[in-house]
């Protein structure tokens, strides 16, 4: 009896960069694993910028791992494209990328998404937007064998023929929150109406941001599953002795186990890091708030309060020397396994956010024990249930009470650190692969049988 080929499910590589990481490309990854563990033949389509084409297998890996190479003068790459988009309607065909282990790539493995085979279409990304600016439809890439479905993680402009094509809508924060996003709203609007007119499923990550898709889209309700999302932390990093720990937070940042607070994530208007630096100012807590994030649009009226401000520095006398401390510090970059014992290391983490798709940052830090201040919208209380303290995050003086009562309250960190990890299990990966599942199912897709 011949064994059945286990189903062959591609996703995209949109935000699996190999240089830097954000929230998406963690959903891409902990998706990739899944469907590992689901038993799925995995396929990852990327749009590196790389223009070799060479008949060397070897080559053609080290283009992927540096797209540096062959790569022609920005000009030149523009003018590329510009002339690839006259013929896009005809669609793209994508590549297999060799991935042989000729390359060594230990430096990309936090970053790397389980995969059996890799694809690649170059400047694919750049390719679509432009597509649909001149054409207003999805740009078809082909496979000689395409798979049976492709999972999109981000809402693009794309689809691959002969597949089943599954969007994923995080949330629809550029039409509830116009002005927090830089997207071209009109723009936007079309593509995610279009794609939920025309995708065979919308996958979303919570119940907010189901009945938004529902109500603001209007999509029926059956063509949306909300699978929320997986929250797992390696156990190399997660149980890593304290006093380590202690050790990594001292001797890279002067901070003291558990003497500091944290927010970690993009500053943007959108995280909402003006009024937490407001409240944590005027809650007159001494321990210092560490921001861990890269400065995005409007960051600087974010931090104004930092700038030129007095009282944000403060003098700390120690073996007879006195040095300059600051209430607020700033951290442009920690890689993973330093903010993993940033989180552990934390009095509490600030997550304040004034919308969230699903919040992964409070449901890692609740994870490791972390106690945790949210948000009471969007999707933040039925992600964090009752382990965490919700506050309005525009109610600058409710967040003040917060931050002192996380302050001043042993007892309270106490059930938060022990609520968490009970809240989070909530969202594992058993629990992610059972929702996915389901979802893939309606589109007559069975994985993990």
């Amino acid at each position: 009896m011949t064994a059945q080929r286990p189903p062959r499910i591609f996703i995209d590589g949109f935000n699996l960069s190999l240089t830097q990481g954000t929230g998406v490309a963690t959903y891409a990854r902990n998706l990739s694993f899944c469907l590992r563990d689901l038993g799925a033949e995995v396929g990852v389509l990327y749009g590196t910028r790389s223009s070799t084409i060479s008949m060397n297998s070897l080559i053609r890996e080290i283009a992927f791992f540096d797209p540096l190479v062959g790569r022609p003068s920005r000009l030149v790459e523009m003018l590329h494209v510009i002339r690839r988009a006259l013929s896009t309607p005809l669609g793209e065909i994508a590549t297999q990328v060799p991935i042989t282990g000729r390359v060594v790539r230990e430096t990309f493995r936090s970053r790397l998404p389980h995969f059996d085979h890799i694809w690649n279409v170059q400047n694919l990304f750049d390719l679509q937007r432009l597509h649909f600016k001149l054409y207003v439809n999805r740009m078809s890439v082909h496979f000689r064998h395409p798979p049976q479905l492709m999972h999109w993680t981000y809402p693009l402009a794309l689809k691959v023929r002969g597949a089943k094509n599954v969007y994923t809508m995080h949330d629809l924060v550029p039409l509830r929150l116009p002005y927090t996003t830089l997207d071209h709203k009109r723009n936007y609007f079309r593509l995610m109406r279009q794609l939920a007119r025309r995708g065979d499923q919308i996958v979303t990550v919570s119940e907010a941001s189901k009945r938004d898709i529902i109500s603001l889209l209007g999509v029926p309700e059956e063509r949306v599953s909300n699978t929320y999302q997986a929250v797992e932390i390696p156990a190399r990093y997660a149980n890593k002795p304290v006093a380590d720990v202690k050790t990594e937070v001292e001797g890279t940042y002067g901070l003291g186990y558990q003497r500091y607070y944290l927010f970690f994530g993009a500053i943007e208007p959108k995280k909402n890091v003006g009024r937490m630096v407001e409240a944590y100012l005027a809650s007159g807590v001494t321990d210092p708030l560490v921001i861990v994030g890269k400065k995005a649009w409007k960051s600087d009226e974010e931090l104004r309060l930092l700038f030129e401000n007095e009282h944000v520095r403060y003098l700390l006398t120690r073996d007879g020397r006195t040095e300059t401390r600051y209430r607020v510090q700033l951290v442009d970059y920690a890689s993973f396994p330093l903010l993993v014992s940033l989180i552990r290391g934390a009095k509490a983490v600030l997550f304040p956010s004034l919308y969230e798709g699903f919040g992964l940052p409070a449901l890692e830090s609740m994870l490791l024990g972390t106690p945790v201040m949210t948000s009471n919208t969007s999707s933040m209380p039925e992600v964090v249930g009752d382990a965490a303290i919700k506050i309005d995050p525009y109610d600058v003086r409710a967040m003040v009470d917060a931050i002192r009562a996380l302050d001043s309250d042993a007892d309270l960190r106490g059930r938060l650190a022990e609520l968490g990890p009970r809240q989070a299990s909530l969202y594992s990966p058993e629990r992610y692969q059972m929702r996915l599942r389901d979802a893939y199912a309606k589109l007559g897709v069975t994985v993990g049988a």
